[in-house]
């Protein structure tokens, strides 16, 4: 994970130097040689995603020419990904956004026993359907739409008994495939309140900037630029839930035609393209992404 882009690139390896540095652990060593395991313990995810996206950001920055404030209207990030957005529009520092992103990842396991959560994504249906298959699951216990991902897709998150009564209730909502999540915890739910109190003590204590560029933020579907409000939207976004297709919805209909998922992966590309399907769409995670983009924009 970014192994190529740092042999490829001075300035991605500087960037995950940066990373490394502000943890005070060679997080880098774990994303290149792994072992997975480790890698894919929360709190070595999340910085480390956000890493492999700003790495992506440097290099076209410092050796591509490319300026985010003169050529991106908006900024967006699903989940933690809204730490990278705001790093790279210039809100957060690196560092910072690598100790938050590690400090979140722990309090996010911490908040829940291993073994009460779950989540589980549900397919063939959307926002609507997968609030009211929440609703109904619950009882008494958390259970609620953690992700509105795409128009036929949606994510769960809750207490493990309830997310298993959703289970049975899936097919008479509509619900195509039901496929419960291999996570550590229930993201995006009320059970994460004790993350969410620790995240507003930290962000108290870090400086954030408004972007050179707005933000479009999870809990809002709209796009924010004042610093006080993003710390808000960032510790809302704890228990919140992930507004992406509205999200995206916004965009487009601001007169977004291009969209660029920065980073490892290209599961948002895919949902951009369901979302607003006339806009072109792409990632850029790896040397070779990097070099098509350069090309397009020659």
């Amino acid at each position: 994970m970014g192994a190529e882009l740092a042999s490829a690139y001075g300035a991605a390896r500087a960037l995950f130097d940066e990373v490394d540095a502000a943890l005070g652990q060679k997080l880098s060593e774990v994303m290149f040689n792994g072992p997975l395991e480790v890698l894919t313990l929360t709190e070595n995810a999340q910085p480390a995603l956000m890493a492999v996206s700003l790495a992506v950001m440097r290099v076209l920055e410092q050796e591509k020419g490319f300026r985010l404030p003169d050529k991106v209207k908006y900024v967006a990030g699903h989940s933690l990904g809204e730490y990278s957005a705001l790093a790279a529009a210039g809100a957060l520092k690196v560092s910072d956004a690598a100790r938050l992103l590690r400090l979140r990842g722990q309090a996010m396991q911490a908040a829940v026993p291993v073994g009460q959560g779950a989540m589980a994504a549900l397919l063939g249906v959307g926002k609507e359907a997968g609030e009211k298959l929440a609703a109904e699951a619950a009882q008494g216990e958390v259970c609620q739409l953690a992700n509105d991902n795409e128009p036929t897709q949606a994510v769960i998150s809750g207490a493990k008994s309830a997310v298993e009564r959703a289970a049975q209730l899936a097919k008479a909502h509509g619900v195509r495939r039901f496929i419960p999540l291999n996570v550590s915890a229930p993201f995006h739910c009320a059970l994460m309140q004790p993350a969410a109190d620790i995240m507003a003590q930290a962000l108290a204590q870090v400086t954030v900037k408004a972007p050179c560029v707005p933000l479009v933020a999870n809990v809002l579907a709209a796009p924010i630029d004042d610093p006080q409000k993003i710390v808000q939207a960032l510790i809302l976004q704890v228990t919140g839930t992930v507004r992406w297709r509205e999200s995206i919805s916004f965009l487009a209909n601001a007169g977004v035609t291009a969209f660029y998922e920065v980073g490892s992966g290209k599961v948002l590309t895919g949902l951009i393209k369901r979302i607003a399907e006339t806009a072109a769409a792409a990632s850029i995670g790896k040397p070779e992404d990097v070099a098509r983009f350069k090309a397009a924009r020659a």
